[in-house]
């Protein structure tokens, strides 16, 4: 039972690793979660059309065990664009809310100015 009791341990630990590496592929990977660095490599025999292989993000230490990054290139460039693409919107957005409040802050400042004039 208690043989049994640490295998089911495991095989939780070994699942929960690779729902992480599922879900830490998101963008322009920057650390494998083995902690090797991630280089861009090219697989020479992967060829499409005139193309000479296709690009991927790899782990340095790369193995087929599901526990390192081997992402496609364009899918990482793809999200890692998106992910800028929210971020330059949001400051779009802050742009104008500070000429919104750059607008109120003269116009408060005349006001003052007018009332000091009466004073």
């Amino acid at each position: 039972m208690e043989e049994e009791l640490r295998d089911m341990k495991a095989r939780k630990a070994h699942y929960d690793m690779l729902h992480f590496v599922a879900d830490a592929q998101q963008g322009i990977p920057k650390l494998c979660p083995c902690g090797s660095i991630t280089k861009e490599s090219v697989d020479e025999e992967d060829t499409y059309d005139y193309l000479p292989g296709k690009r991927y993000f790899i782990c340095k230490d790369f193995e087929n065990d599901g526990m390192h990054f081997r992402q496609p290139w364009v899918m990482g460039v793809q999200q890692e664009v998106e992910r800028l693409k929210i971020r330059v919107h949001e400051h779009e957005k802050l742009l104008r809310e500070c000429d919104e409040l750059k607008a109120q802050v003269r116009m408060l400042l005349r006001r003052v100015s007018d009332l000091e004039r009466v004073l």
